[in-house]
């Protein structure tokens, strides 16, 4: 097996006195997808700050492979309005050239939007913005917190069959942290149910049956969650609307 392209052995993390993260072990290779769902506060984000190396661990070990190149999409990301900026110049920023910036952008489909103010963008085609920005690199590893926050059901499949297809193109590992549960379930190989700690792991057809699951998120959720997968003969613009 090839080496993992990020890996946590007994990881931790703690502010002060808080506990946040505890004996956290799991590894991801090329072309995984593992979602991490959990409550408010369970330590998502800063799981993330972990794998990133933005936070150091307090105890254990968090592992990238040397020389990983690592695209992010943050959960927000506030731009000062009085800044003029277009998205190809938002792009340019994170230090791509013309070229490889439009064919990010045509990778998420939104190609059209390269002389466009950032500002006026609907929220699912920044998302897919920050998603282009994300790809410039070619990243192995890609993490997105949220991804699909404010879109409408459409646009979070239409944003996740994206997901994977990069995924499949780049063969990266994909890290998604999401409350997404009923669309994401669908759009996932490993399902990590966080609270501090991995209270349950497993594929998505599994982890809704663990008594952990059903422990942090309610019996009601546990027993109604259908586990779908979004087959079709079509596909859905950055609107989430149906393209024939």
């Amino acid at each position: 097996m090839s080496e993992p392209v990020v890996s946590l052995e007994e990881a931790g993390l703690r502010y002060g006195d808080t506990h946040v993260l505890h004996d956290l072990t799991f590894s991801m290779t090329e072309g995984d997808i593992v979602t991490v769902i959990g409550p408010n506060g369970a330590g998502k984000t800063s799981l993330i700050k972990l794998i990133l190396g933005i936070e150091k661990p307090s105890s254990g070990h968090v592992r990238q492979r040397a020389g990983t190149r690592v695209g992010y999409v943050p959960q927000r990301m506030t731009l000062q309005p009085t800044l003029p900026l277009t998205v190809g110049r938002f792009l340019g920023l994170a230090g791509g050239n013309n070229g490889a910036i439009e064919a990010a952008l045509t990778r998420t489909g939104v190609a059209h939007l390269m002389d466009e103010s950032v500002h006026y963008l609907s929220g699912g085609e920044f998302q897919r913005v920050l998603l282009a920005r994300a790809i410039l690199r070619r990243p192995q590893l890609l993490v997105l917190d949220e991804p699909a926050q404010g879109l409408d059901v459409n646009g979070q499949s239409a944003l996740y069959e994206l997901i994977q297809s990069l995924r499949d193109e780049l063969n990266c590992a994909v890290l998604t942290v999401s409350h997404d549960l009923h669309v994401v379930m669908a759009s996932t190989d490993t399902v990590l149910c966080l609270n501090g700690h991995i209270c349950c792991r497993g594929q998505p057809e599994q982890i809704s049956r663990d008594p952990a699951f059903a422990q942090l998120f309610g019996e009601h959720l546990a027993n109604t969650l259908a586990v779908y997968h979004h087959h079709h003969n079509h596909s859905h613009d950055v609107h989430g609307d149906t393209v024939p």
